[in-house]
């Protein structure tokens, strides 16, 4: 054999093998790209495709209060949220919650997180008694969290009297403000316990 056939040989069955390798490193690649509204993960393999919206914020929703129950002194209710923007947006965690009197004024008070198998109240729907989920909403979506508080006095203690509250998705972001049908009134300097979205 010629020394020519011989050097094309190998050249041949060089691209053949790095033809072989490129195929078998493409077939696991993944290409990440984040951006600060989105991001987004493809895997070529099939295993997962994940697309997320920007974080939802207060501004993203219009909420109802959904009157609850008392029992023993503590009143639990929940808050229903519906996105009304365009788009996706998720979430994940609880609540920050503030309220304000009949004039708007800031009511004093303080929010708890209330974390599975730690948590002194239970809610009555059973998924507000779980860990919180990464939750992503369309336009039109619902979440939901559940909050309760103790309309119980302490010693000579005056229980704020709140008309609204503020419903924060992230510290310092855009609120949705909720109206009760009737004040709520939280003692214990208004602590308020709240459950995760879901």
């Amino acid at each position: 054999m010629s020394r020519t056939l011989k050097l094309l040989a190998l050249f041949a069955a060089l691209v053949v093998i790095v033809a072989v390798s490129r195929q078998a490193i493409d077939s696991k690649s993944t290409t990440t790209t984040t951006s600060s509204t989105t991001s987004t993960t493809t895997t070529t393999t099939g295993v997962s495709t994940t697309t997320l919206g920007s974080t939802c914020t207060g501004s993203d929703f219009t909420g109802v209060f959904n009157e609850g129950e008392g029992a023993a002194g503590t009143i639990t209710a929940s808050v229903t949220l519906t996105k009304t923007t365009a788009g996706t947006c998720a979430l994940k965690g609880w609540p920050l919650l503030a309220l304000q009197d009949t004039t708007g004024a800031v009511l004093a008070s303080s929010t708890i997180d209330e974390h599975p198998g730690a948590a002194p109240i239970q809610f009555p729907a059973a998924r507000a008694n779980q860990a919180p989920s990464l939750l992503t909403l369309a336009h039109g979506s619902t979440v939901s969290f559940a909050l309760a508080y103790s309309d119980v006095p302490t010693s000579s203690e005056a229980c704020p009297t709140a008309r609204t509250i503020s419903v924060q998705i992230a510290k310092d972001g855009s609120t949705a403000t909720i109206t009760p049908s009737y004040p709520i009134q939280p003692c214990n300097r208004g602590t308020i316990w709240v459950s995760p979205f879901y």
